[in-house]
C-alpha cells in the first residue's frame, strides 16, 4: 500500500514491523487473527483436499498426470477453495487496515454489509481466484514434480528430506508466481479503505494503473514479507500433511 500512483523509495518490511510495534503495540501485528484463522482452516483444506481428486479425475479423462494437468489440477482447487472463502479474506485485510477502530470481525462484517452491500465480501474475487489458482497450481504441481525429479536423480526416498527440499522449492516457485496478483489484489479489496488508492475497474486495469504510475517493480511491493510468510507455511504445511497423509494409510502426494 506504499506510494500508490507515484514512484518512490519503499520502507522495508523489518521498518514496516518497527513502526507498527511503535505505534500500535504487539497486538496490532495480529489484527484480522480469527478471518485468518478460519479462512485458513476453509481454504486451506479446500486447496489441498480437492487437488488429488482433480489429478485423479484427470488421469480419468487423459490417462496423464503429467506437469499440466498437475498444474490444471492445483489451479482447479485454489479457485473453487477461494470463491468460496473470499468473504473472510476481505474482513481480515479491513480489519488489518482499520487498526484505529478496534472493532471485532463481527461488526466489521455487518458494517461492510450494511454501507456497501453483500457483494462487498467478494471484492477483488477475480483477482484472489487468479492468485490462487496460481499459488496453488505452482505450490503443489512444484512439489509434486520436484518430488519426482529428487526421487529419480538423488538417492533420496519418501521422508522428512526428501519433503523438506520439495517444498522449499514449492515455496520459492509460488512466491514469485503470485506476489504481483497479492498485491492487486490488496489494492481492489482496499479501495474504499483508502483515499490514495484510484478507482480501479478490475484486475488488469489495476496492474495497468500500478505499472503505468508506480513502475514495473511495483507488482513486487511486499515480495520478501509474501515470501518471508509463504516459505515457511509452505515447507510447514507439506511436511504436516505428508504426515497426517501417512498416519491415515493414504499415498503421498
Amino acid at each position: 500500500m506504499q506510494h500508490v500512483g507515484q514512484r518512490g523509495p519503499l520502507t522495508g518490511m523489518g521498518q514496516v514491523a518497527v513502526q507498527v510495534l511503535k505505534k500500535e503495540g504487539p497486538k496490532a501485528l495480529y489484527l484480522g487473527l480469527m478471518p485468518a484463522l478460519i479462512r485458513s482452516v476453509l481454504y486451506g483444506g479446500l486447496r489441498l483436499g480437492l487437488y488429488e481428486p482433480s489429478k485423479y479425475a484427470c488421469n480419468l479423462a487423459f490417462g496423464s498426470t503429467d506437469i499440466l494437468l498437475k498444474i490444471a489440477s492445483g489451479a482447479f482447487a485454489g479457485a473453487v477453495a477461494t470463491a468460496l472463502t473470499n468473504p473472510v479474506e476481505v474482513l481480515k485485510v479491513r480489519l488489518q487496515m482499520n487498526a484505529n477502530q478496534r472493532q471485532g470481525p463481527m461488526a466489521e462484517m455487518r458494517t461492510i454489509v450494511s454501507e456497501e452491500g453483500i457483494r462487498a465480501l467478494w471484492k477483488g474475487v477475480g483477482p484472489a481466484m487468479a492468485r490462487a489458482a496460481a499459488l496453488t497450481a505452482s505450490q503443489l504441481a512444484t512439489y509434486d514434480e520436484t518430488k519426482q525429479v529428487l526421487i529419480r536423480w538423488t538417492h533420496l526416498d519418501e521422508g522428512f528430506h526428501l519433503h523438506l527440499l520439495s517444498s522449499t522449492v514449492a515455496g520459492t516457485v509460488s512466491t514469485l508466481v503470485t506476489a504481483p496478483m497479492d498485491m492487486i489484489k490488496t489494492r481492489l479489496m482496499l479501495q474504499r479503505e483508502s483515499k490514495t488508492v484510484g478507482n480501479y475497474k478490475n484486475g488488469f486495469h489495476c496492474a495497468y494503473q500500478v505499472m503505468l504510475k508506480e513502475g514495473p517493480r511495483a507488482l513486487y511491493k511486499g515480495g520478501f514479507a509474501i515470501f518471508a510468510r509463504l516459505g515457511p507455511q509452505t515447507t510447514i504445511t507439506f511436511i504436516l500433511c505428508e504426515e497426517l497423509r501417512k498416519l491415515a494409510g493414504l499415498d503421498a502426494i
